[in-house]
């Protein structure tokens, strides 16, 4: 989906501390522990030294850890977004699939504090342990009837959200667990293709799809700085599977490529 043409270095968020500043650059800057994403967005982050942008650049709250703070970076703001766009309220049911990865976790505990019974699409018992943990009631939507399965935890009742990161079938199936009148929010597709809403749907339901993420970038910033405030209260806290050596990037990737990870995976110099 989003090609590159190498050689490139990879990686895009990091956290630091700075220790120079160019030209014209307040030096009051030294010294902080920052976040920020490298020049470009999706390359240069692989490295001991970045340069960033200041109007790209983030102080780290003194009492939270920089790497729940990059790991929240780009999924936190992301989850703010979607529930600004999707809003939920207290009392109402709703669904996040994937449930406890990087964004979608964030999403369960955001929903969870604003008062809505979550239920959270996993796979497998580890991943099930995280979402009960987050105040989720998990599903294995690897299931046959996974569908069913939801349908019995809300005591037959219809859903009011379902947050989409998944897509394809199973975005597809979904869609029958929507009351009329329900909302329909379509993130990702890390099933490699979007769900597919057909006209009887869009009809009955409200959707959302993909085409918003276009429309969160020129807000970015207040929602990086709130998601940084209420980690550093403790009120949201990334779900962080595993830390790497920088040096051994390559088994990270190997590892999510055969998906042996839960939440965010870091790269640490």
């Amino acid at each position: 989906m989003f090609a590159v043409e190498p050689p490139y270095v990879p990686g895009g968020s990091v956290a630091g501390t700075v220790d120079a500043v160019g030209a014209g650059v307040d030096e009051a800057w030294l010294g902080k522990v920052v976040l920020t994403h490298a020049p470009g967005g999706y390359g240069g982050g692989y490295a001991d030294t970045v340069v960033a942008l200041p109007d790209d650049t983030f102080p780290i709250p003194e009492r939270l850890d920089p790497r729940h703070a990059v790991a929240l970076f780009d999924d936190g703001s992301t989850a703010l977004a979607l529930l600004e766009k999707t809003p939920v309220a207290a009392g109402e049911r709703i669904l996040v699939m994937p449930g406890v990865g990087g964004l979608g976790s964030v999403l369960v505990q955001l929903a969870r504090a604003a008062g809505a019974t979550v239920v959270a699409a996993v796979r497998g018992e580890e991943k099930a342990a995280i979402a009960r943990k987050l105040g989720a009631e998990p599903v294995d939507y690897s299931a046959a009837d996974w569908t069913g399965d939801v349908l019995a935890l809300t005591g037959g009742h219809r859903l009011d959200v379902v947050f989409d990161g998944v897509g394809g079938e199973l975005g597809a199936a979904s869609l029958a667990l929507l009351a009329n009148g329900g909302r329909f929010s379509g993130y990702g597709m890390s099933s490699g293709a979007e769900t597919v809403i057909g006209d009887a749907d869009r009809a009955r339901l409200s959707v959302v799809d993909m085409a918003q993420l276009v429309g969160f970038w020129p807000d970015n910033p207040r929602r990086v700085r709130e998601i940084l405030r209420r980690a550093a209260e403790g009120t949201v806290t990334p779900v962080i599977g595993r830390t790497y050596p920088l040096a051994e990037a390559s088994a990270a990737h190997s590892d999510i490529e055969a998906r042996r990870y839960t939440g965010k995976s870091l790269l640490l110099p």
